[in-house]
């Protein structure tokens, strides 16, 4: 885990969303406060529709709160916007560009030329796995390597921040496991501050140094508990004596 800084990588304080529509005005989320220090693995779980999804697009500066403020670094998510990498529920990998072209995608789109970016990119898929498969195509991989070749691909760029959306929701139980297990591992050995979403109370404990729980829309922070688990990885998180005490506290508080 990453030394920490005097700030931390994500801040919110007092943040407030609401929607305005025809029909009138929906509050989203109401006084949001919590912080990730950098390094941190932290996961938010909270009722379905209650704006997990939508936490990360303030975070990452793509939705602007109605009130309080939101600091990466200390700055404004728009000053800091180069720091995040964003992955989703699916690994969205385009199935005309080979496994190579998709990992160097985003710096294609930064206009980032460089021989030396291209190198790291293409190192990273060397070392977790994929250095056979860069000149086949998407739909020769499975599941598994699919999400594993969108996390590098998110790598691509050096974020500082990971921003994931359920990136495991899509892969059949075994497979999400595995990814689980793999994803974790990469965000652990690259040093990164990673912030996840998701239903799956499970996924949340064996992953996270601390799980954020959301109440129904609007969306306040209601539990935030530090697991203690270290660096155990998921797999042997799932057989240790306190996975299911966990697992019961966090039922409890989001059937509240």
């Amino acid at each position: 885990m990453n030394k920490r800084t005097e700030r931390p990588a994500l801040e919110f304080a007092g943040v407030s969303l609401t929607y305005h529509t025809k029909q009138g005005e929906t509050l989203a989320a109401a006084d949001l406060s919590f912080t990730v220090e950098e390094g941190e693995f932290i996961a938010v779980i909270g009722p379905s529709g209650c704006g997990k999804t939508t936490l990360l697009s303030l975070a990452a500066g793509l939705l602007a709160p109605s009130s309080g403020s939101i600091r990466v670094y200390g700055e404004a998510p728009e000053r800091g916007a180069g720091r995040f990498g964003y992955m989703l529920q699916r690994d969205e990998l385009f199935p005309w560009r080979t496994v190579e072209q998709n990992i160097r995608l985003p710096l294609e789109i930064r206009r980032d030329r460089s021989p030396e970016a291209a190198e790291r990119a293409l190192a990273l898929a060397e070392k977790y796995g994929l250095g056979g498969f860069l000149k086949q195509y998407p739909d020769r991989l499975s599941g598994g390597m699919r999400q594993r070749a969108a996390l590098i691909r998110t790598l691509a760029t050096r974020p500082d921040i990971l921003l994931l959306d359920e990136p495991f929701s899509a892969l059949d139980y075994q497979t999400r496991l595995n990814v689980c297990d793999d994803v974790y591992h990469i965000i652990r050995s690259e040093k990164k501050t990673a912030l996840l979403v998701t239903h799956d109370i499970s996924e949340a404990i064996s992953v996270a140094d601390r799980v954020l729980v959301l109440s129904a829309r609007p969306a306040r922070v209601v539990a935030a508990h530090a697991l203690g688990f270290g660096d155990i990885a998921p797999l042997r998180r799932r057989e240790d004596a306190r996975f299911t005490g966990w697992f019961e506290t966090l039922w409890k508080e989001l059937n509240v």
